[in-house]
């Protein structure tokens, strides 16, 4: 149903500073952008950092993972750690690295099977919702998978485009949150199709130049666009 993650949006007051760790600390190339915006390259999937002018707004709070090259993860430790607190975590194999952006934004850097050189994609991104159940049954409808759950149950991972997680509210790794209002872009052959299937669980609809943009019960914004 959703072939790939199209884009991740943030919901930024300053941008300048907020895209000075992802340009110049993060080495994601900057991409042409709208005035109220900075988009930047990350691999298969683009990085939006947005003002919140209008809707639809970025995700505040939001935990997401950048993909790296395994052996890179010891260069992106050294490079964090001169400017910001590094938290580090071990997935049985799997090194991850935690930082936190100027907005409050937790940003993983996570060993992945990636050719790089440097970040190579966005692995993970992770939403607050109120109702497990519910928000469970909405990204299913789309075509992810179950995964995995938590101890507490009060957690869901999920495996589409990209990792999924669904969180009630709660605090992760390196204390992050799940974001609020995440605003998500996902490409597929169908469109409208798409957005049929969460019908159920869509707050409002509308069209867009090349697809279809939904918000989901928890307020998260999807646009479904072709590809």
């Amino acid at each position: 149903m959703l072939d790939t993650l199209g884009w991740l949006c943030l919901e930024v007051k300053q941008l300048d500073s907020a895209a000075a760790l992802y340009r110049d600390r993060l080495e994601l190339p900057a991409i042409e952008s709208p005035a109220h915006e900075r988009r930047f390259d990350a691999g298969p999937s683009e990085l939006w950092l947005r003002r919140p002018t209008s809707a639809p707004r970025g995700g505040v709070h939001t935990h997401f993972a950048f993909s790296i090259p395994n052996e890179e993860y010891d260069r992106w430790l050294d490079l964090l750690r001169e400017t910001h607190e590094v938290y580090e975590h071990d997935f049985g194999g799997a090194r991850a690295l935690y930082c936190y952006d100027p907005e409050g934004n937790c940003v993983e850097l996570g060993q992945q099977p990636v050719d790089g050189p440097g970040i190579d994609g966005i692995f993970e991104v992770v939403l607050e919702v109120l109702d497990l159940d519910t928000a469970v049954e909405c990204y299913e409808a789309l075509g992810f998978e179950i995964v995995d759950r938590g101890t507490d149950r009060r957690r869901v991972r999920l495996d589409g485009p990209m990792a999924l997680e669904l969180w009630e509210p709660q605090l992760g790794i390196a204390d992050a949150r799940g974001g609020l209002h995440v605003n998500l872009g996902f490409g597929t052959s169908d469109p409208a199709a798409a957005a049929d299937r969460i019908e159920s669980w869509t707050q409002h609809r509308e069209a867009t130049d090349d697809g279809v943009r939904v918000v989901d019960s928890d307020g998260h914004s999807l646009t479904f666009y072709r590809t």
